[in-house]
């Protein structure tokens, strides 16, 4: 098991990165009293380092009572009961009521055994790209949520790969690193077959996918729901100013686009549910009062925060593809 790890990419002084990887290995019980800790020597080859830069790390580690020496034997672990607080590096799209779910619901289970730092890219590749750089080496653990950013993986990859998390939207190019996440195409299609005995009242299906924030994954699992069970649809990038017409359906991923619908629809004097539908993604508690209730598909976010502070305190790789429902009310 890989005890020491450094990067020569990293901002952060090869002895400083020694000194975490062996507080980190202690802190995750990769390491336990009185184990041996690798040679100098050993340490210095694998990674072309300086015997200098290896012995500053290890007298750093004995002087703060972490580890002993034993001449002519070695460094050994002399304490596990030390104070690490890892240092977590959050970095969501943007600040929105699902995000501070998420957000509240790690804090909550990590119980203040981190310091965490949040960050917002704002769907801003270079944005992206400048927190990366920045907090390279300088944190223990990075939670990514790259959304659809084209080129968010090779960035990502910069990165040191045993400290990374993927939330909420992950992609093949992503596939070895462990996530908590959406399943956008199975997501929407399961929930819309769930519906569908409500769907078939209405003659058409209307997908709201401006396609700039919105997972590509909601787009191709509507078209393949309606191409499956044989029903008129159609995806459009904006609502603006069209006219409801009687009959049809909007599934709508954005609240921006919720408003306008209803807004037009008091306009036309056209009742929801009984006139036309609306699909909402993402479950808010106004849902549930506006309109006599809005139908939801939606993720849990809290389920989301938790079991990613699980994972981190766990130290756990996996892919977890967090639960998804629809949400049934008088708006379909």
């Amino acid at each position: 098991m890989k005890i020491i790890t450094v990067d020569n990419h990293s901002n952060l002084p090869k002895y400083k990165q020694i000194v975490f990887s062996i507080e980190a290995a202690i802190s995750e019980n990769r390491l336990k009293k009185n184990d041996k800790l690798p040679s100098v020597n050993k340490v210095s080859l694998e990674f072309s380092i300086s015997r200098d830069t290896v012995l500053l790390a290890y007298d750093e580690l004995k002087k703060r009572g972490i580890i002993y020496a034993i001449l002519g034997k070695g460094y050994y672990v002399k304490s596990v009961e030390f104070s690490f607080e890892q240092r977590i590096f959050l970095l969501f799209d943007e600040l929105n009521i699902f995000k501070e779910d998420i957000y509240n619901s790690f804090l909550e289970k990590m119980n203040n055994t981190a310091q965490v730092d949040i960050f917002f890219h704002h769907f801003n590749l270079e944005m992206f790209k400048k927190l990366l750089n920045e907090s390279n080496g300088n944190y223990s653990k990075y939670i990514i949520m790259p959304t659809n950013l084209i080129g968010a993986a090779t960035l990502i990859k910069t990165l040191p790969k045993h400290d990374v998390y993927i939330l909420d939207q992950t992609n093949s190019d992503l596939k070895d690193y462990p996530s908590i996440h959406q399943n956008f195409v199975k997501d929407i299609y399961d929930a819309l077959q769930k519906g569908k005995y409500l769907i078939d009242k209405y003659e058409k299906l209307i997908l709201i996918f401006p396609g700039f924030r919105e997972p590509l994954g909601m787009k191709i699992g509507f078209v393949k729901f309606c191409n499956d069970n044989h029903l008129n649809h159609e995806v459009i990038n904006q609502f603006e100013e069209r006219t409801l017409i009687r009959g049809d359906i909007y599934v709508i991923p954005d609240d921006r686009d919720l408003v306008k619908v209803i807004e037009k629809s008091k306009i036309q004097n056209l009742k929801l549910g009984i006139d036309f539908g609306i699909i909402s993604y993402n479950e808010t508690p106004l849902k549930k009062v506006v309109e006599n209730g809005i139908t939801t598909i939606s993720t849990d976010f809290n389920e989301m925060g938790r079991q990613l502070a699980e994972m981190i305190l766990e130290n756990k790789k996996v892919q977890i593809e967090n639960k998804n429902s629809l949400i049934i009310r008088n708006s379909l």
